[in-house]
């Protein structure tokens, strides 16, 4: 898995805009089979994205999810564009963060009517804390033009395969019958969900800000250019909440295997024995560094580990294994980390653990790095 990779994937070239504005220095990443993808980092230290464009409809939304799934393994999936809100508390610029994503579509003809068959698919709960926290935090609204504060709602959103834009068509009124709670309505996010559900329920989470009603004011909303106003909304709290995934090691449980599909051992095992028995240990395939001893024999001085991973992290860069960029923010959160360490307060030792945590996502493919980092963020937690 890519921990310090986020996929972002949008369905209209104003949504992919959007969020490609969001991009430094974007390169083309070309798939075999012809896709093509932009990867970039948000700002100048973010984590990285790969920017994809599917299309219009659930179909090409899950082929193309599912590509770059496989392409990228990535620590999460981000789903951004726009959609209809279907209550009238929904403000036209607000933002609406799928709590559930309904495929309103499926169903069975009999003699008597059409009956629903429904089928939905829930945001992973820690992707869903995450948003939750910074959607009350606010802070992520920073980014927008001054006097922008639209509001993020947490709802499920139906897909299904038309536009909606009325009020009283049959449609219209299946929606309102069978998924009463949607708060918004549009057409890729169960081909998203959907691929999600299939690469071993990798995270995916679906953000889209509000630019008509559905409910035949489409042409007027969109003559007003609520359009890229609800987007740009959307790319804010999308940027924002990448950066906090990757950041939180929201799919810390993910790196259980290895790129390379070996399993990792955790940090630390304990043998404890008692009376007068005696511990060995013996073991198939070791990968990584084993220690033999106690704590109270090696005991770990976080200083000196992050003073050596300074000098590591100067070697992975004069061996071409991190790129110039991403060693200077390597370099950047291990100053902030320090600084942390001195401090020694409270605040500072929760916030040490963050730092590191994006330190291992900038450093992910190096491996020897990683690891090494795997083992400081597990001491650090144990001072927080």
């Amino acid at each position: 898995m890519n921990s310090n990779l986020v996929v972002i994937l949008t369905a209209l070239n104003l949504e992919y805009e959007a969020v490609r504005k969001r991009l430094t220095d974007p390169q083309t990443h070309r798939h075999s089979a012809g896709t093509r993808f932009e990867v970039g980092r948000l700002g100048t230290k973010g984590c990285r994205v790969a920017l994809g464009l599917v299309g219009k409809g659930n179909h090409p939304a899950a082929v193309l999810a599912e590509r770059a799934m496989a392409e990228f393994s990535p620590a999460a999936v981000l789903f951004v564009g726009v959609a209809g809100a279907l209550w009238p508390k929904i403000q036209l610029g607000d933002v609406v963060v799928a709590s559930q994503i309904y495929a309103y579509h499926g169903g069975t003809s009999e003699d008597d009517g059409l009956k629903a068959r429904p089928r939905a698919w829930e945001i992973p709960h820690t992707a869903g804390q995450i948003a939750q926290h910074l959607a009350r935090r606010g802070e992520w609204v920073r980014s927008l033009p001054g006097g922008t504060t639209p509001k993020v709602h947490f709802g499920p959103i139906a897909a299904g395969e038309i536009v909606q834009d009325s009020a009283v068509s049959a449609q219209a009124r299946w929606v309102r019958q069978h998924y009463n709670d949607a708060l918004a309505i549009e057409m890729e996010a169960a081909g998203v969900a959907q691929a999600g559900h299939l690469n071993r329920a990798l995270p995916v989470v679906v953000v889209r800000g509000i630019s008509d009603r559905a409910d035949g004011s489409k042409t007027v909303t969109d003559g007003e250019n609520w359009q890229p106003r609800a987007v740009m909304n959307a790319a804010a709290f999308a940027a924002a909440l990448a950066e906090e995934l990757v950041a939180d090691g929201a799919v810390d449980q993910a790196d259980t295997a290895r790129k390379d599909g070996r399993p990792q051992m955790d940090a630390t095992i304990r043998n404890i024995a008692s009376g007068n028995a005696r511990v060995g240990f013996q073991a198939g395939q070791v990968y990584g560094n084993v220690t033999v001893g106690t704590e109270s024999e090696r005991p770990i001085d976080l200083t000196a580990e992050l003073a050596d991973l300074r000098g590591l992290l100067k070697q992975a860069h004069r061996d071409g294994q991190l790129d110039e960029t991403t060693y200077a923010a390597a370099e950047t959160e291990l100053d902030i980390a320090s600084g942390c360490l001195k401090e020694d307060t409270a605040r500072s030792r929760g916030k040490l653990v963050v730092t590191l945590k994006r330190l291992r996502g900038l450093v992910a493919d190096v491996a020897d790095l990683a690891a090494r980092l795997a083992a400081i963020i597990a001491v650090a937690k144990g001072l927080s």
